[in-house]
């Protein structure tokens, strides 16, 4: 299970959508070929690789599905965890159950982010209104009320401004355990991508400065305005995370960039990560392609940048202005098959490149 996989192995991912897609692309770049498991039909990655459906919970299933592939990887976070439970004894799963654990529950990844030596903003447990209140009274407003699992995208989270808005806050969470967290009033949002390997290499890219509206990332742009030693500080919080975990893979560490010059931590990813999505221009060695080397035990790569970028999303309908955006010199487009163009899902990105140091 420890032996590197070498061209010809094959790489199963759990999950099947744009990531995968991007994955399976990686590896085939590399000589490796891709297997991807996924409850959908006809999920995006399925254009490239061939998709197993199963469910989740389907252990016989998943047996198969470990018994056609060397490794084990994963594109989203919300892969249960019961499933790669199952999967560890098989087959090698970077990263393994604990990072999802952790990614999966906010408190939990506060308390270890915290445990970890690392900062975020305020926060409390919220089960009922009684602790809503407490939590309300210790940690000030403005605030933001989520759920702990599952949310993405700005869904499962309400915003409190007013005493009189958090009745309706905590109906919105449904009777769901929940998380109250201080607003942080940043200067910017940043994020680092790096990689661990299973030997304690690390590797980061530069960090990006993301513009966020209604919770949906709309653009990353590298690098992000801050100084050398900040962007170091940003790759150091990122190596303390990866080591603590002992992490193997492309991980994506989300943070505020604060007026006083403190970094606090608003989340971590165990996947590659949208706000990466540049590195494929504007790296020798992007962000999906690292990934399949750190879990296929190759050396990582170089992360330099040889350009400035800047990479947006096309969400719903913005993907429909295709043909005038790969009409644009030096508009790299990226479309991720999806049939239907709905409100808010994420359709395809476009990254466009500058000379170092005139982004």
């Amino acid at each position: 299970m420890s032996e590197r996989i070498g061209p010809g192995g094959t790489v199963g991912i759990l999950g099947a959508g744009q990531l995968g897609r991007m994955l399976a692309i990686a590896a085939a770049r590399m000589g490796l070929k891709a297997r991807l498991y996924a409850p959908e039909a006809d999920p995006p990655a399925a254009d490239v690789a061939p998709v197993i459906r199963g469910d989740w919970d389907d252990a016989d299933a998943l047996r198969r599905f470990a018994a056609s592939v060397d490794v084990v990887t994963l594109e989203f976070e919300n892969v249960p965890v019961a499933a790669v439970e199952t999967l560890a004894p098989l087959v090698s799963v970077r990263p393994g159950a604990r990072a999802l654990a952790v990614a999966q529950d906010r408190l939990d990844e506060k308390q270890f982010l915290n445990a970890a030596g690392v900062g975020t903003a305020g926060f409390a447990p919220v089960d009922d209104a009684d602790s809503l209140r407490a939590a309300l009274a210790a940690l000030g407003l403005p605030a933001i009320l989520k759920t702990r699992r599952m949310g993405y995208d700005g869904k499962g989270q309400a915003r409190i401004d007013r005493p009189d808005q958090a009745e309706a806050a905590l109906a919105a969470m449904d009777g769901q355990p929940a998380i109250l967290e201080a607003v942080a009033l940043f200067a910017r949002e940043i994020s680092v991508v790096a990689a661990r390997g299973a030997d304690g290499g690390f590797a980061a890219y530069d960090p990006a400065e993301n513009i966020h509206r209604g919770g949906i990332l709309r653009r990353s742009a590298a690098p992000a305005a801050i100084d050398a030693e900040t962007a170091a500080r940003a790759q150091g919080i990122a190596r303390a995370i990866l080591d603590a975990l002992d992490y193997v893979g492309v991980m994506g560490v989300e943070l505020f960039h604060m007026p006083d010059g403190r970094l606090l931590a608003n989340e971590i990813a165990p996947r590659v990560h949208n706000t990466g999505h540049w590195t494929i221009e504007a790296c020798a060695v992007d962000q999906f392609a690292q990934h399949v080397r750190a879990v296929c035990l190759w050396p990582l790569g170089d992360p330099a940048r040889h350009a400035d970028a800047v990479m947006e999303n096309l969400i719903g309908d913005e993907a429909l202005g295709w043909a005038r955006i790969a009409a644009e010199p030096g508009a790299a487009l990226h479309l991720y098959g999806k049939a239907e163009a709905r409100p808010g899902r994420k359709m395809g990105h476009v990254t466009r490149l500058s000379p170092l140091g005139k982004g």
